[in-house]
């Protein structure tokens, strides 16, 4: 998935990021996955998979799955994590 449209959902107490990103695919639904990101910008950063990609067939129910996956991850943080509606980039236009 593109960096382009990931969207920062919870700043960790350490600096790092929580970041969702979606998209649509060829079928006709969505998809979400949920990185960490560590260090800043765009060059220096070190990004882990933190799920699977999440498939759903409208993008508002992707996202939905994305933040109820993120919350169980971090079950403390409900009241500082981002809800959706996320970022989406459907593409560079062909």
């Amino acid at each position: 998935m593109s960096r382009i449209n990931m969207d920062p959902i919870l700043t960790l107490s350490d600096g790092s990021y929580l970041v969702v990103s979606t998209v649509p695919s060829k079928e006709g639904h969505f998809c979400c996955a949920l990185y960490h990101v560590r260090g800043s910008g765009h060059d220096g950063a070190a990004f882990q998979v933190l799920s699977n990609h999440v498939s759903a067939e409208t993008c508002l129910y992707a996202q939905q799955y994305a933040y109820t996956y993120a919350l169980g991850l971090y079950p403390s943080a409900g009241l500082q994590l981002k809800k959706p509606p996320y970022l989406i980039w459907s593409g560079p236009r062909l």
